[in-house]
């Protein structure tokens, strides 16, 4: 009995869609703006049914495009594949450094208001 993802079996997943998303585009939380701007739609068969899934992307990709995903043999709709969103190192130092500038701008605001009393 498969126990983690990696010991999933494979299927072969379809790009149905591929749009440019403005909105992807936008800034996120902490005014970091999102690098991922084409919603790619897809499909794949697995355990005798058809699943869909999306993910944002910073590339288009074609239409038809055909790319390995592995599923969940007790849930196949469960999956992931290698445009899973994960957080990249490259993203983490940015959120990171929005965060610490939210607290000490935070402090900061609150030190000048105790003070005007």
């Amino acid at each position: 009995m498969p126990t983690t993802n990696t010991d999933w079996p494979e299927a072969i997943a379809t790009v149905l869609e591929c749009r440019y998303d403005m909105r992807a585009g936008r800034a996120l939380a902490f005014g970091l703006p999102s690098d991922k701007h084409f919603r790619i739609r897809y499909n794949y068969y697995a355990n005798g049914k058809h699943h869909e899934g999306e993910f944002y992307s910073a590339t288009a990709i074609p239409q038809n495009t055909l790319f390995p995903i592995r599923y969940n043999p007790n849930l196949p709709a469960d999956h992931i594949h290698g445009h899973s969103p994960t957080a990249s190192p490259g993203r983490r130092v940015p959120i990171a450094i929005g965060l610490l500038g939210s607290i000490i701008l935070s402090l900061a605001w609150l030190a000048v208001l105790h003070s005007c009393h």
